[in-house]
């Protein structure tokens, strides 16, 4: 149904003319045309002071400062919100838009609410996503849509492209390992060649930001929700990996313009024990070990000159004993980030659709509370028509200062003018196949993923194999069809190994949670086999996997298995030789095969220690550990 707000907004400053680039260069000035040097991004400026008779605007010759004085109270407010959109292209009508914003498509949710952003996603229905070629169109329909207003303020166009499991395009551009395959490689320079390679790619498709890199210190080996995500349980080793993919992203020097960065998840979700998307995680830690723990990776990238950081929404009583989530809390966004840190870049909240904000308060007061925190940009509200309203009441009624929303809007206005955005918000759209996906952009991608393979055990003396190692059976995990994901890594290393056996090379996926049938089949083929590969993804959480496992192992037939996200599964299963790769895309699987067959030494060296799944206290391996030939 339409929303009350898409039903009824009387928007008296619509105009109704198409606005060119030349229009938007016009309102710019001929300085916002000029090209933005590849060179680190200067401070954030900050906000201007109260007029005092006699002192100089400090804004009064930017683009940022001219354009936020051109826009009317709803338009800026508009401005602060991220949309998630329906649809391929931004023409298209959409039954998700009708429902959740009254509107068609996405260039109407564009032009209705007036957002400074949206956000790309390739499942929960929103299906953005099919190919370079159709998201640059795409981001060029949006661009587009935003710069037929008055003023034309071009979009910023957000994705999650962190890698590994969290890749929102995963077709035709090229394929990155997660941050913990980089944390295993002990290479800073290597996270920052992929993240230069992620923004050269992005900008390429007209995508402006990406919410990267993860600045969580995954210290909770149960955590539900980030592990591979982050790069390493070491706060200092973390700290220099977030460094380097900020300068990846943001001063990468590309002939492409950069994109802003957002370090993820403030004040630090790596110690959760809760999957914020379902509930409110509590962090138990007290103020110093936070410090210690969580605090460094964020303080690197206030360094590093970070465009945004991203909000958690959880609840850290040590830094705010209210219990409100640190998205909401003043102490933590504002006494924290802001003043201690000295952060003055756009914050943005995580989506506004998660259980872990809206357990608390209802949607109307969370954007208000969240401005009231220190937010500046506001990511996918549940009801944008109500928090849109909700933050103008809050003006007109005073419990917000129209100031205070200055402040926000121009941090983001400053943002798209920092990246380039407003000089250039339109890409080209032909002879993509020359800048993403690149076999030069792969090939420098298949270099690093080589250095993260780790063998954490090899009792057997199994490795490395040998071309006469036979009919081989790979078998396990598979992905159960999530949108963005590689369908099947079993498959995938099978083919690698098939050039590589004198045998055959069965491929025998079981899926993410194999029932009684699936593992019977799996068991008779490797009792036929001379070796067997077999992938787990969580074994904690499926008993299928581990009894799969355990029946493998009993055969008389060698087993290598292979971890394929966190390495914390080889402490749920006792087997002789064991593999760590940290994701389990095709570029990881060329890597892996290339490890086991002898072809490269294992390089990798566990960035995280493994623990016995049935004893947290007991470290099977230790952080570091990483066999090598």
């Amino acid at each position: 149904m339409p929303t009350a707000h898409a039903r009824s907004r009387i928007r008296p400053w619509r105009i109704c003319a198409t606005v060119t680039l030349a229009g938007l260069l016009a309102v710019t000035g001929a300085a916002s045309a000029q090209p933005t040097p590849p060179t680190p991004p200067a401070p954030p400026t900050p906000p201007a002071p109260p007029n005092v008779p006699g002192l100089p605007d400090p804004h009064a010759q930017s683009w940022p400062e001219r354009v936020l004085r051109s826009m009317t109270l709803e338009q800026k407010v508009g401005h602060l919100f991220v949309a998630d959109v329906w649809g391929t292209s931004a023409d298209q009508a959409h039954p998700g838009n009708r429902d959740k914003y009254g509107v068609d498509t996405p260039a109407d949710v564009v032009r209705e609410y007036d957002v400074g952003g949206v956000i790309y996603f390739n499942h929960g229905g929103t299906d953005n996503i099919e190919s370079p070629e159709q998201v640059a169109e795409l981001s060029n329909g949006l661009q587009r849509a935003a710069l037929g207003e008055n003023p034309p303020v071009p979009l910023t166009i957000a994705i999650d492209q962190e890698g590994g499991r969290v890749t929102r395009i995963a077709e035709d551009v090229t394929e990155y390992p997660s941050a913990m395959a980089l944390g295993a490689a002990r290479d800073a320079g290597a996270a920052e060649t992929t993240a230069a390679i992620t923004a050269a790619e992005l900008r390429a498709l007209g995508i402006t930001q990406n919410f990267a890199p993860v600045a969580d210190v995954n210290s909770n080996p149960r955590n539900p929700v980030i592990g591979s995500r982050s790069f390493t349980s070491d706060p200092e080793l973390a700290g220099r990996y977030v460094a380097a993919q900020v300068r990846g992203y943001e001063d990468s020097g590309h002939e492409t313009r950069t994109v802003s960065a957002a370090a993820k998840h403030f004040p630090g979700h790596g110690d959760a024990a809760t999957d914020s998307h379902v509930g409110l995680p509590v962090i138990d830690r007290d103020e110093a070990e936070w410090r210690e723990t969580d605090l460094p990776p964020f303080a690197e990238a206030v360094r590093a000159g970070i465009d945004s950081i991203m909000t958690a929404h959880i609840s850290v009583p040590a830094l705010d004993p209210s219990g409100d989530p640190a998205t909401l809390s003043e102490p933590i966004m504002t006494g924290l980030l802001r003043e201690e840190l000295g952060y003055d870049g756009v914050v943005v909240t995580d989506s506004l659709g998660m259980r872990g904000v809206r357990d608390l308060y209802p949607d109307s007061e969370i954007p208000v509370r969240a401005l009231e925190a220190g937010v500046d940009q506001m990511l996918m509200p549940p009801d944008l028509g109500l928090a849109i309203d909700s933050v103008l009441d809050a003006v007109r009624s005073g419990r917000l200062s129209e100031k205070r929303i200055d402040v926000s809007v121009r941090r983001i206005l400053e943002a798209k003018h920092r990246r380039g955005v407003v000089a250039e918000p339109i890409v080209p759209t032909d002879g993509l196949a020359n800048r993403v996906g690149t076999p030069e952009h792969r090939e420098q991608v298949r270099r690093v993923t080589d250095g993260t393979t780790t063998v954490l055990r090899d009792d057997a003396g199994l490795l490395p194999l040998t071309s006469g190692a036979g009919d081989v059976l790979v078998t396990g995990w598979s992905n159960p069809g999530y949108p963005g994901y590689p369908a099947d890594p079993v498959t995938a290393l099978a083919e690698q190994v098939a050039p590589r056996t004198d045998g055959t090379a069965t491929a025998m996926p079981t899926g993410a949670a194999p029932d009684e049938s699936a593992i019977d089949r799996a068991v008779a083929a490797a009792r036929e086999s001379e070796l067997v590969m077999v992938l787990t993804n969580n074994l904690r959480g499926d008993a299928g996997q581990r009894d799969l496992v355990e029946r493998l192992t009993s055969t008389d037939t060698p087993v290598v298995a292979v971890a394929v996200q966190e390495p914390y599964d080889a402490g749920y299963a006792d087997v002789p030789t064991w593999v760590a790769t940290y994701d389990w895309r095709d570029v990881t699987m060329t890597s892996l095969a290339a490890v086991l067959f002898g072809e490269s030494a294992p390089e990798g060296a566990l960035p995280v220690a493994v623990p016995s799944g049935s004893d947290p206290g007991e470290i099977l391996y230790p952080f570091g550990h990483g066999l090598t030939w």
